[in-house]
């Protein structure tokens, strides 16, 4: 089982590392993408090595999308490959899993109409004007896709994340 994680500079940390960390507990194999090669820097401080440039990536080798939050997703969802990749996914009906401000990337993609979901509370407004249906819980589940808010959602984002994969 493959995951494939995008996210750019100024990440949430904690949203980044804990899924991937959990993931790979998991036995899960944890790709990191992004728009350049090299690392990238969570806001504080942490870094990640990226295996993949959003170019190089074949979405069908991807079990699951996991998008963290923090300030990145304002920089990849004006990536017009990552937008595709999230396109890819929801077509192909695979597990998505966006927390806090990741879910700006599936609005930007033009996925949310009538999805039920939540997200950071700064983004709120930009998801219902987006069309989906804003739950304010600490996560939601609707059909492939999970969604949560913030890093103290996170015990409750990758369990719904990991009984996803495990429906898989």
């Amino acid at each position: 089982m493959k995951a494939l994680m995008i996210s750019a500079d100024n990440f949430e940390d904690l949203e980044l590392f804990s899924p991937y960390y959990r993931l790979k507990e998991e036995g899960i194999s944890v790709d990191i993408a992004s728009m350049k090669k090299g690392t990238i820097k969570g806001k504080h401080g942490y870094e990640i090595a990226v295996d993949k440039t959003l170019e190089e990536v074949d979405p069908e080798e991807y079990d699951i999308l996991i998008l963290p939050g923090g300030k990145a997703p304002e920089a990849v969802r004006r990536d017009r490959t990552a937008v595709g990749i999230a396109k890819f996914f929801f077509a192909e009906k695979k597990p998505v899993s966006a927390i806090c401000h990741g879910p700006q990337t599936l609005i930007t993609a033009g996925l949310m109409k009538g999805r039920h979901a939540t997200c950071y509370k700064s983004v709120a407004a930009e998801m219902k004007g987006a069309g989906a249906v804003y739950e304010d819980k600490e996560v939601v589940v609707d059909g492939n896709l999970v969604t949560s808010r913030q890093p103290s959602d996170l015990p409750a984002f990758m369990r719904e994340t990991l009984k996803m994969l495990k429906k898989k």
